[in-house]
């Protein structure tokens, strides 16, 4: 899949759901939009094998050797979570390899895995699992956890969903993976045009240290979207996609899109 004449590709990468159905909604508007997006399965996640281990430099060279086999020159990275996680590593790792970045409900670092919100963290995504629970059984209260009272019910149906379908292997391998992450260094160096994008109610990453994220990294753009939770995407989705829409149409006409 060569990138058409003309549009720009975009690369949608998932939080720890893992799966590439959870951009289903940005498929279709970005296509209307004359961009090219690919939603990418996680390792483990989707139609790929479980995994027992994995780790965000692994996680940024499957992006790439994604990128390298669609042929597609410097994509725009949407990542969202624990994929927004994986697209600071990206632009760690290739600085100049890429148009822009959109960093949705994300931070620098996980932070101390001592702390107390780091535990409830891990006891409320491991503790069921590890009473014998199912991600079937699981997947609805997690729903509820993550998205706002107001959601698109065709949004929640479809997160409760591709939760319920996770192999646990490959969700513990993303749990462990999540607590070393710390890309507070690099967020000076960034040189591309970036928006951090954030739901008034979210709780897991949160307005507040969103918007002290957004300004460490040079030009970087905040928008908060009102009434959503940490799911935008699902939750509000016209209003997701209308605000990257138009950071992209800003950033890419006060700079010359380069291939």
């Amino acid at each position: 899949m060569m990138s058409a004449a003309g549009s720009i590709p975009v690369i949608f990468l998932p939080g720890i759901g893992g799966a590439a159905r959870l951009w289903e909604p940005q498929l279709a508007s970005f296509r209307a939009a004359g961009y090219e997006p690919l939603a990418l399965d996680l390792p483990g996640y989707g139609a790929r094998p479980p995994v027992d281990h994995m780790d965000f430099d692994m996680l940024a060279a499957d992006v790439e050797a994604h990128v390298d086999r669609h042929g597609l020159a410097r994509p725009v990275l949407v990542g969202h979570s624990f994929g927004g996680m994986i697209a600071q590593t990206c632009l760690r790792r290739n600085p100049d390899g890429y148009r822009a970045a959109v960093l949705s409900g994300t931070s620098p670092a996980f932070g101390d895995p001592t702390g107390e919100f780091q535990k409830r963290f891990i006891a409320a995504r491991l503790g069921a699992l590890d009473s014998g629970r199912s991600m079937a059984e699981l997947a609805a209260a997690i729903a509820d956890e993550l998205m706002s009272a107001g959601a698109d019910p065709a949004g929640r149906r479809l997160l409760v969903e591709v939760l319920g379908t996770i192999a646990p292997r490959s969700y513990r391998a993303v749990i462990h993976c999540l607590i070393g992450f710390d890309e507070r260094a690099n967020l000076g160096a960034i040189r591309i045009p970036v928006l951090c994008l954030v739901g008034e109610h979210d709780r897991n990453a949160p307005p507040s240290m969103m918007r002290r994220m957004a300004e460490k990294i040079p030009g970087a753009r905040f928008v908060c979207l009102a009434g959503v939770g940490h799911m935008p995407n699902l939750e509000a989705p016209r209003a997701h996609d209308a605000a990257i829409l138009d950071f992209l149409r800003e950033a890419f006409a006060r700079a010359p899109i380069r291939s």
